[in-house]
């Protein structure tokens, strides 16, 4: 049995669909109620802020996708171990290699995976093309898309292609110690995203540039302080770790990664 943490996210609900597909027996984790799980999966609410919830979802299973939430990766291992947990693909951040003051959250988890004894896989994402979503509202309302640093390009990934590998990593050998870099196959800027949902909805959605301060007040409301600031560094002075193309997605899925336009196409209907 599989556990998948975030199972209703953009990442967690591809994954969980994948491994179904496979034809892997799931149990989907989430702090709510999850809807459209696919059949036959089993689902327990759990919250990874408190690794003693997690052991219902725990017991039984020999891998483990895990989200970077709470504050006690330590208890949340200790907890899969105990569950019989062989495996664990976590889910981190690039950030964790190019800016490590500004991403200890996402490190101290990767420390306590690697310290564990269990087999592990760690997936460093670089920005979502989910991201994208926090537009949905403005886009359908006024089609305006507002952001900070508009030409400003990182390669943002579809989490559909993190799914996806961590899929890989989660059924197949060879993976076990491997950090892999995930991003898009190629640097998009935000101005160009907006312009990519316009095409997919067939009308223009207008870019409008916010300051720093405004989206620093803005991301406040939902992200700690310092990701707020190491996430605005990245968006806005990117270091050239953070500009580079990955070939990860291509060397373990054989394939180049998907474009934002193509993301866009797919989630067109949550823009109209």
């Amino acid at each position: 049995m599989i556990t998948v943490t975030g199972a209703t996210g953009n990442v967690g609900g591809a994954l969980v669909r994948l491994l179904t597909d496979a034809g892997e027996e799931v149990t989907a984790v989430s702090r709510g109620e999850a809807r459209d799980l696919p059949v036959g999966v089993r689902h327990v609410r759990a919250d990874l802020a408190d690794a003693d919830t997690l052991r219902p979802a725990l017991d039984g299973a020999d891998a483990l996708f895990l989200l970077v939430a709470g504050d006690d990766p330590r208890g949340v291992l200790d907890a899969a171990r105990a569950g019989g947990v062989r495996r664990v693909v976590l889910v981190s951040s690039i950030g964790v290699g190019t800016r490590p003051d500004a991403y200890g959250h996402p490190a101290a988890f990767e420390a306590a995976l690697r310290d564990s004894g269990l087999a592990w896989t760690v997936l460093r994402c670089g920005g979502l093309d989910s991201n994208a979503f926090a537009w949905a509202a403005s886009i359908r309302a006024d089609r305006v898309a507002a952001a900070p640093f508009g030409d400003t390009g990182l390669p943002m990934v579809d989490p559909a292609d993190v799914a996806e590998v961590a899929a890989a990593a989660l059924l197949r050998p060879g993976h076990a110690g491997a950090v892999y870099e995930l991003t898009g196959p190629a640097p998009t800027t935000p101005r160009d995203r907006a312009a990519a949902i316009g095409a997919a909805l067939g009308t223009p959605v207008r870019f409008v540039e916010q300051t720093r301060e405004e989206a620093r007040q803005q991301m406040l409301a939902f992200m700690p302080e310092p990701v707020v600031e190491g996430t605005l560094a990245i968006l806005g002075e990117p270091l050239p770790a953070e500009r580079r193309v990955s070939p990860d997605i291509e060397r373990v899925l054989g394939r180049a990664p998907r474009t934002f336009a193509d993301w866009a196409a797919r989630n067109a209907a949550a823009f109209r």
